[in-house]
């Protein structure tokens, strides 16, 4: 009867998750089946769930004619670059505060996740300035710097608890073996906090993507433009067209949802990694 009984419980623990991965993905496929509908399909038929015929000229039309490769490239190159340097910049910085200045180290990154209290509106006018006065308004360089300034104290605070995991013994035994700082950390160190590091890297790349407001407010060349921006764009059109913004959504998301799944495997196997370490 128990075994009977955990059987029950486990068909309908795995039948709430189904119905929850249902919600939860429905939104993403609704625009996915919206984006290859054929013209006039989302305006005839709004409540129709399957297309009747499928088309990629939304994507097309989004891509070429409206430039969006351009913007595709932006973040593509913002983000990277701003996940790059603000993992390499926060693992060095945590791994300090942790092994060499640990009281004053954590009262530090205390201080730098309270950035996080202020609103990004209260500090576009600051940064507007400060880019004006560098010359960097209207680049890329400038935003990446923007990026990094609230990428890295966040990723410092993270990565803190991870090295903390650190067993300091297994630092010790490597040192005696005869290698340096350097190379305890970047072979011994690394890879045991590997899912720390992927963790913090999805969360950098995510929120540099999906960034607007900033990128709004420093960025006036349309060539320049992220993808957040430009999508933000044909909504104000005078004639707005649903199929390019169904369209224009996907290829906003994609990118974040295809990093997160090329990764997630080395986020297990760095666990598994580290536990085996």
């Amino acid at each position: 009867m128990k075994s009977k009984g955990k059987k029950i419980q486990g068909a309908l623990c795995h039948v709430y998750l189904i119905l929850l991965t249902i919600v939860a993905m429905f939104p993403l496929v609704w625009i996915v089946l919206c984006s290859v509908k054929g013209k006039g399909e989302l305006t005839g038929n709004p409540t129709g769930f399957f297309p009747k015929t499928f088309t990629l000229e939304y994507f097309r039309h989004v891509i070429f004619d409206l430039g969006f490769i351009n913007n595709i490239k932006n973040s593509v190159l913002i983000a990277l670059v701003t996940t790059v340097i603000a993992i390499i910049v926060a693992s060095l910085a945590a791994y300090g505060i942790v092994r060499f200045f640990p009281k004053f180290g954590s009262m530090m990154s205390k201080v730098l996740v309270t950035t996080y209290i202020f609103p990004p509106i209260l500090l576009a006018i600051p940064y507007s300035i400060i880019m004006a006065k560098m010359g960097l308004t209207n680049t890329r360089i400038g935003l990446v710097i923007v990026y990094l300034s609230f990428s890295i104290p966040y990723a410092v605070w993270m990565l803190v608890g991870f090295f903390k995991s650190v067993p300091i013994g297994i630092e010790e035994a490597a040192r005696i073996d005869g290698a340096n700082k350097l190379k305890v950390f970047s072979s011994v160190v690394l890879p045991l906090v590997a899912p720390g590091i992927v963790a913090t890297a999805i969360y950098t790349f995510i929120n540099a993507w999906n960034e607007f407001l900033y990128s709004l407010i420093l960025i006036n060349d349309t060539s320049k433009m992220t993808v957040a921006v430009a999508l933000r764009s044909l909504n104000g059109a005078e004639i707005l067209d649903w199929g390019d913004m169904m369209a224009a959504s996907v290829i906003v998301v994609i990118p974040s949802i295809i990093f997160f799944c090329l990764i997630q495997n080395k986020i297990a196997g760095g666990l598994t990694e580290g536990s085996v370490k």
